[in-house]
């Protein structure tokens, strides 16, 4: 059996290069984006938006990785991850999100924060707070210059 360079799953949707598509897809596995979608991917698997890849609409998958261009509102339960080729402008709701150096990023991140206490957490009782290390003041006595 010849390996195809994704992970694992035999459920592969493509949309070729040159292709243009309206409408939406829902499968279980994989969807690999080469040419554009106006529309919505929905799959518990993972979407591949290649170099050439477009999608303007939503997606909500499992994982999105993406070397091409997004203009959507991105819901991934696992991670979102851009490659450097990759531009996204719109709204990303992921719990993890990877961007190589020089991928670019318009919108809205949520990385499901939804506030902090106004007060940091007290610390255990073995450990100490840092203040009560302080580095003590020394003070360096000249040595006598007969020798």
């Amino acid at each position: 059996m010849k390996k195809n360079g994704f992970t694992g799953d035999d459920n592969i949707t493509l949309l070729a290069r040159g292709v243009q598509l309206k409408g939406e897809i829902r499968v279980e596995g994989t969807v690999r984006i080469d040419g554009r979608l106006e529309g919505d991917i929905h799959t518990k698997g993972q979407v591949i938006i290649g170099e050439e890849g477009l999608v303007q609409g939503t997606i909500a998958a499992g994982t999105v990785v993406s070397s091409g261009r997004i203009k959507a509102k991105v819901t991934a339960t696992e991670r979102v991850q851009l490659l450097k080729t990759a531009t996204l402008i719109g709204e990303i709701h992921t719990p993890v999100l990877m961007m190589e150096e020089g991928a670019k990023i318009q919108g809205m991140t949520d990385m499901d924060v939804t506030a902090w206490a106004d007060e940091l957490p007290k610390l255990p009782g073995a450990v100490r707070e840092l203040s009560t290390h302080r580095a003590k003041h020394v003070v360096v006595l000249e040595k006598d210059s007969k020798s």
